[in-house]
Order: C-alpha cells, then structure tokens, then sequence
C-alpha cells in the first residue's frame, strides 16, 4: 500500500455524499467494496460496517488488529457558496503540497481513515487478520460506537484512524455532553417609525470545537451577543438570532435582525462599523479576517417583546465559551472547555447549542452545570444528551511501544505521545471491550470542520508508511 492508492480511495469517498445521520450511500460503497473482493463483510442494525481480510500465507499465528475510522463528516460551507452536501462531490483542489476545499469541509475527517483501510484491505501485503470497523455518526453524538455490540469484532489491539497531527500518537481523549436550551419567546408589533436591518458576524475561521477551543479564534455567536448587549443602551426591537450549526464546531457566523429608530439607524450602522476595529484588532493575528456588517432589510417577522429581548440578550451573553482549564499533568493539553456553539430560530422558540468537554468527568459535570444555571437564570429549558465517555492513557500500551519502536526506525525522531482536547471513539469501545489496547493516530488535517480543512500530503506519506509497519510486523 502507497500513499498515491490512499488519496484514490479518498478522491472517490469525496464524492460520495456521507453527512453524519444520513450515511447510507457510504454504507452501499463499503459494502460493494467487500463484496467485488470476495471479503466478508457484515452490518449490525444502525449501520455500522466491519470488513475481514483474513491472515496471508505463513501469516495465520500472528494476532488480528483492528483499524477503526468512522464513516460521516461534518458538512459546512461558506454561507453565499451554492453547495448540497446531499448530491455534490466536494470540490478540492491540490496546492503548495496540501489537499483543501475552500468553500467546503474536505471530509478528510474522517474519510482519509477510511481511505487508508480500504488500501489496506485492497494491498497484497503480508500481515495478520485484519477488521476494518467503520463506525456512523461520530461526528453528532458517536452514535454508531454507542450502539456496537459486544462481539462485533475479535481484535483485541485497535489503531483508530482519526487524529489530526502526524507525528503525533494519541493516548487518551477527552469526554464531552452537549447542552441545549429552549426559549420561548413572545412577539409584539413593530413600533411605528422603526426600521429594520442585520447585523452580521462573518469572514471567521472557526474550527474544531475541542481541538482548536485554545487557539482563540473568534466565535461569531458569542461575538454577536456581545454587541446586542452592549446595544441594549438603544430601545432597539429584536426580531430574530441566528448563527453557527454544529455542536463539535466553532460558529463562523451569526445574523441579528432587529428594528431601531429611523433617527438612530444611522448610529447603529456606525456603531457596527466601530465594533468591526475593536474585532480586527483583538483577532489581528488568530482570526484576521473576521467582519462585521450592518445594512437595511426587510422583515415580515414581528419583534421579541421588550422583556424577552433584554432577558434572552443578557443570558446568553452571560453565557461561558472557551477554555475553562488547563490540565496540570499534561503541559498544553486544554483539561475543560464549553463551547457556544450555535443559535437557531424556529417559530417562537430560540434554541442554543453548546457542547463541553472534558479529560476528567467530574469537571465535565460541573462545566455542563455552569453552562445550565447561566440558561435556567435566564428562563430557558435546559436538557443534557449525548455524553460520551473519555479514554484514560495506558502508557505501558503494548501498540503503543510497538507504534513508538516504529517511528523511531523509519524516520529516525521521537514521535510525540499525547492525549486529545476532542472525543474520540475509543472511551466508548473500552466501554464494550475492556481489554483492548488502543492508539490513534494520522495524518496532518488543518480546519477540520470548518471550510478550508486541508490534509498535508507529505503528512499522509508519513502516516501511511507508519500503518504499513505496524500492520505487518
């Protein structure tokens, strides 16, 4: 197996539509895939798929390994890009040594894993037993690891294929929870001699919400509601919020439309205007680009009553986003973090999205509490879903020393051993299967969630003659 065999595989996933919750088509190519080779391949009840190479010649004592990546991605794209992630291939193009679409996530997460299995399983290679899982819906709640049934594989050592940093073998991942809250809002008309118009938060990079939480970028949410707070001195009308999408990524942009004074339109516009300095100054180097815009729209919407208006503006600005802790056994490694993740509207009701991660449970606990008072405080339904757990290191991990001796002798340094600010699937499998022995690792990705992910190909070249090793000897 080669690196140029793993980007075929991955050129033809691109094109294949897989947003997490709607897999199915991702499941049929997995499934052709197995069958035009003659190799066994099952289905459990949700969708997950494990495909069986069995041991080559002379091959047959040696233990089977089981690789692991899931199937969806997370589908976002830059907002005035014409794109259906339902039926259109991503576009990407190859520059300066980096695979990227600019307009579109990549999918890289997690499809160049499923790539690297599917050349695997396609190669000639002399090697044991090897189980491919393919897991579905890690990306919004882990739903296929939640559901794996004990027995599903026979691997007692799994290499999961969804980390971010070659160079990098992963040893422990943090937990998470997603918090969501419901208000609900009451409306009243429109004052006369009001005029309407949005206020837009855009132009940001935004990102993995565990992975890049610490790289302080901007969130277009969060960065929204501090200037409706700072602008409820104006007896402005709100008639709608929105922003941001997916739970496990930083908002990029988000969309106020309210209703002010024909005499203070003027003066908003401005003050907009003076919040997009404050803006390009606070993020000049982590977020250069981000941008603030006021213009006249129209709006059949009628306001948020008064009360509502200031209540929900003043919780939501309470509400925490960022980095809550840093761990201090592991230099550089973000221990509790919560993010602020998106706002939509639907009818009278607003919903707020917010997820939060931790490496300990109990400060995961108390972040999803910290998060739930601040909405209850403001009058808002509060519910937890999808907590997931993390995956405590083994530093005395038999894959692990063989994946340390490995790197070693190929590329003559020390690969780094660390554990993730982000969720990975493997917490749960402990759950299922106790006596695995983990490691993940892969390839360099950049913007993971966000439009422009890009996969470094001398990266992949690296990570690919990595698993190689580890597979056959």
């Amino acid at each position: 197996m080669d690196s140029n065999r793993v980007l075929d595989f991955f050129k033809e996933i691109t094109r294949i539509p897989r947003e997490s919750g709607h897999e199915e088509q991702m499941i049929s190519y997995l499934e052709n895939f197995a069958s035009s080779r003659g190799l066994e391949c099952k289905k459990d009840s949700i969708g997950n798929i494990l495909i069986v190479k069995e041991a080559s010649k002379g091959k047959e004592k040696k233990p089977s390994i089981v690789l692991q990546a899931h199937q969806d991605m997370v589908c976002e794209k830059t907002g005035d890009f014409e794109f259906d992630f339902s039926r259109d291939p991503v576009p990407f193009v190859v520059e300066d040594g980096w695979m990227v679409s600019h307009n579109t996530t990549l999918g890289a997460d997690d499809g160049i894993g499923i790539a690297a299995c599917l050349a695997l399983l396609d190669s000639e290679l002399p090697m044991g037993k090897l189980e491919c899982l393919f897991t579905i819906s890690e990306e919004t709640g882990m739903d296929g690891a939640f559901a794996l049934e004990k027995g599903f594989f026979d691997g007692k050592t799994l290499v999961n294929l969804d980390s971010e940093d070659e160079g990098q073998l992963f040893v422990g991942c943090a937990g998470g929870v997603d918090t969501t809250a419901r208000f609900q809002i009451e409306r009243e008309a429109l004052r006369k001699g009001y005029k309407t118009l949005s206020i837009k938060i855009g132009g940001a990079i935004g990102g993995h919400s565990g992975d890049d939480i610490n790289k302080e970028r901007a969130n277009a949410v969060a960065q929204l509601l501090r200037f409706l707070y700072t602008q409820l001195q104006y007896d402005y009308q709100l008639l709608s919020l929105s922003g941001g999408n997916k739970p496990n990524a930083i908002a990029r942009e988000a969309e106020a439309i309210i209703a002010v004074p024909q005499d203070e339109f003027q003066d908003m516009i401005d003050d907009a205007a003076a919040f997009a300095e404050v803006l390009k100054a606070e993020f000049a180097s982590s977020d250069p680009d981000v941008t603030v815009s006021a213009k006249s729209v129209k709006c059949s919407l009628k306001p948020f009553a008064e009360e509502d208006t200031v209540r929900i503006i003043t919780t939501l600005r309470g509400c925490p986003h960022g980095v809550e802790k840093m761990s201090c056994d592991i230099p550089g490694l973000v221990e509790t973090s919560t993010n602020l993740a998106a706002l939509k509207m639907d009818g009278d009701t607003l919903t707020v999205v917010t997820s939060q991660r931790s490496s300990v449970v109990s400060e995961l606990h108390a972040m999803a509490q910290k998060v739930e008072a601040v909405l209850l405080l403001g009058g808002a339904e509060v519910e937890h879903h999808g907590e997931y757990p993390g995956w405590k290191p083994n530093m005395d991990s038999p894959i692990l020393a063989s994946c340390v001796e490995s790197y070693r002798r190929l590329f003559n340094m020390e690969p780094e051993v660390k554990a993730i600010h982000a969720g990975l699937e493997c917490g749960l499998f402990l759950e299922k299967f106790p006596d695995l022995d983990m490691i993940s690792f892969g390839p360099t990705l950049r913007g993971v969630h966000a439009p422009g992910e890009k996969l470094e190909l001398a990266s992949l070249d690296r990570f690919v003659a990595l698993l190689n090793d580890i597979v056959t000897k």
